[in-house]
């Protein structure tokens, strides 16, 4: 089965080390990032899908960062 992920976060180091933790992980790229002003906070945002092949049936108690 896939499941899929949003990442997102500041666009800072922080998101490539949250994207680089879970390609580390198994999961793989799905589609281009994406980024967005946060006018609110006045910071751009960073955005990245990801997906991964498990084992078993899919579960909504599931912890995703934790497959």
């Amino acid at each position: 089965m896939q499941i899929y992920r949003f990442l997102s976060e500041d666009d800072t180091s922080a998101f490539c080390h949250k994207v680089s933790e879970a390609l580390s992980k198994g999961w793989v790229l799905y589609g281009p990032p994406t980024y967005a002003f946060d006018s609110a906070r006045g910071v751009m945002r960073c955005g990245q899908a990801v997906t991964k092949e498990i084992e078993g049936p899919y579960s909504p108690e599931m912890k995703l960062g934790a497959q």
